[in-house]
């Protein structure tokens, strides 16, 4: 009964009395409801594209294993040639041909340069099925289960899922300490990280540094993400957690970003708070319970 009254404390809604203050939050929750819907829909396609994916991805992966055997094989077979060669007269036209040829098709170069085109080749794809990995990750935002996760696994996969908005802006610095799983809905704080990483590279101006950092306070976590851009002065830092609040053009954001990521971590017991000034850069620090690991099945 003391979990359930929790769990009601937790999803009630603080409603002002004032009928205009009411109408206001009412808008702000349709707005996040509507936000939510969207989220939902782009996670649901997410998955989708990610399945689509993963099959062509699998048989490239495979084909590039066999390309690999196979051209080993004719490097063999090479390398027999060179040795029946040179049983050759030097003058015989036979073994001068196949000098004229090694020289054309620049032979010596391809047996160097064909193995790292293949490992490249490998790595791009080892990379490919990480971000298809990642984007299942991140289609189970609303999916509700909460799970014991390793929040640096989500810092990693929020990072490789967003990497083309940070990697011409940004070096990515990790201080990461040593932290316990956390009972979460996993989903959800990527969505929080992925919230506080583009706000963190949209707020740099050229470039500079987005620093992560981890750590333990007693019974709880913190996160803290960092940024060297113009900061945020006083009189807005006061209003960025307001919905809809954003001093972004029409278009680049809804000023429900951070909105959203404050319930997030506030229905997860924790904290989002904010350190910032202009010029100085502005640092987000989550905070969130351990909280112990859910029966099997929840």
């Amino acid at each position: 009964m003391k979990g359930e009254q929790n769990m009601d404390d937790a999803n009630r809604l603080d409603l002002p009395d004032d009928p205009a203050r009411l109408r206001a939050r009412i808008g702000q929750l349709e707005g996040q409801l509507l936000q939510s819907e969207k989220l939902a829909a782009v996670g649901q396609l997410a998955a989708g594209v990610a399945h689509e994916i993963n099959n062509p991805v699998g048989f490239v992966g495979s084909n590039l294993g066999a390309l690999g055997t196979y051209i080993g094989r004719l490097f063999e077979l090479i390398a027999a040639y060179e040795a029946m060669e040179q049983a050759l007269p030097a003058v015989h036209p036979a073994r001068q041909e196949v000098a004229r040829l090694r020289a054309t098709l620049e032979v010596d170069y391809l047996r160097q340069d064909i193995p790292d085109l293949l490992r490249e080749s490998v790595d791009g794809l080892d990379r490919v099925k990480r971000i298809i990995s990642d984007l299942k990750g991140f289609s189970r935002v609303d999916d509700g289960r909460h799970e014991a996760v390793d929040l640096h696994r989500g810092l990693e996969s929020t990072l490789n899922v967003i990497w083309s908005e940070l990697k011409y802006k940004a070096q990515v610095v990790r201080e990461f300490g040593e932290l316990p799983p956390v009972v979460c809905i996993p989903g959800q704080i990527n969505q929080v990280f992925m919230n506080l990483l583009v706000n963190a590279a949209q707020a740099i101006e050229t470039t500079g540094t987005i620093t992560l950092r981890t750590g333990t306070a007693g019974d709880r976590v913190w996160v803290e993400i960092s940024d060297t851009g113009k900061g945020i002065p006083a009189d807005i830092r006061a209003r960025i957690f307001e919905p809809f609040f954003t001093t972004k053009p029409v278009g680049k954001g809804t000023g429900l970003g951070l909105s959203i990521s404050r319930d997030i971590v506030e229905r997860h017991g924790g904290r989002l708070e904010v350190q910032s000034a202009p010029g100085e850069g502005t640092t987000f620090r989550i905070t969130l319970p351990v909280g112990e690991a859910p029966p099997d099945g929840d």
